[in-house]
């Protein structure tokens, strides 16, 4: 014969209460308080940075409120209205667009590149991964005025080309309108592309050196390896790292600020420019919110759809 333990069990008011789950409900209560408690110090700084001026921001872009004036009055929609009516609006999506695609493809490319010829045993690699990263650690403000000089009609460009005799190719980089923007993407790519490099590298440690040289015995050569071997295994990298690219070229704004303002001719104006100069030099702060929520649902929408095209063809892999 044999006993079954039961838990404990208590009867107040006619209803009987389980002990046992009691105790792990209470367990369960004070880890959630626990967990608050550690993850306050983050959030009440992200409440006051993010949330609240995410709030105001859209709260504004319903208004006429022009920054200043403690007086102002609802529009409703009128500010996107203008928005989609503006023609600076829609080059600026444009260029906005452009840069982005631009930016994400070459950085991953060169980045990707730089990643499977450093995870060698090369007696330089170090050193190497550490000179391809270190414009990464710069202030993108500084390395827009570097190249600001790097341009110059002076500048190291164009004196090298003078010095190889292929002067007639020398030009105003970011006085072009047919040029100012690739010369923008340049500078971007040329600073990132390290960064995307470390994330590759990360990704590649996690391929089993045993499945390469067995699809070496088999045959494969070095695309093959890598497409059906290397790749599936980044799949997890290559979303992170043109998840970020896509973010950083839709959001550029220091490179073009100090470079060229957005100039000439709004060859390289953006999103985040327009919105800068929209508050800050004429005064509408509720259309330039306006501007900044239409850029922030941009962001988040293809960054969406972007995870997941890469997570469905991750498991396709």
């Amino acid at each position: 014969m044999t006993t079954t333990a039961h838990a404990p069990r208590t009867e107040h008011d006619g209803v009987v209460y389980d002990e046992a789950g009691s105790a792990n409900a209470q367990r369960r209560g004070r880890r959630f308080n626990t967990i608050w408690l550690f993850a306050l110090p983050a959030l009440i700084p992200y409440l006051f940075v993010v949330i609240i001026p995410s709030v105001q921001g859209i709260t504004f872009s319903f208004t006429d409120w022009n920054g200043l004036n403690p007086d102002w009055s609802w529009v409703g929609f009128d500010n996107y209205v203008r928005l989609i009516n503006d023609k600076a609006a829609v080059g600026a999506v444009v260029n906005t667009l452009t840069l982005a695609v631009v930016v994400t493809i070459f950085e991953n490319v060169i980045g990707l590149a730089l990643a499977l010829a450093l995870n060698t045993r090369i007696k330089s690699r170090n050193a190497l991964r550490l000179v391809f990263f270190a414009p990464v650690v710069v202030l993108s403000v500084v390395v827009a005025f570097l190249w600001q000089f790097i341009y110059t009609p002076s500048g190291p460009i164009n004196q090298v080309l003078e010095a190889i005799g292929l002067g007639e190719l020398a030009q105003n980089w970011l006085g072009d309108p047919d040029l100012a923007l690739g010369a923008i993407s340049v500078i971007m790519i040329w600073q990132f592309s390290g960064y995307a490099m470390v994330i590759y590298l990360a990704g590649l440690q996690g391929v089993p050196q045993e499945q390469l040289e067995a699809a070496a015995l088999d045959g494969a050569g070095a695309f093959k390896r890598f497409w059906y071997v290397v790749r599936p295994l980044l799949a997890p990298a290559i979303t992170v790292n043109l998840m970020l690219a896509l973010i950083r070229g839709l959001m550029a704004f220091d490179q073009i600020w100090v470079t060229t303002q957005g100039g000439p001719a709004q060859s390289t104006e953006t999103l985040s420019t327009l919105v800068y100069r929209n508050a800050f030099q004429y005064g509408e702060f509720s259309y330039s919110a306006a501007i900044a929520v239409v850029l922030s649902l941009f962001v988040a929408a293809l960054a969406i759809v972007q995870y997941r095209l890469l997570n469905r063809s991750g498991k396709n892999a």
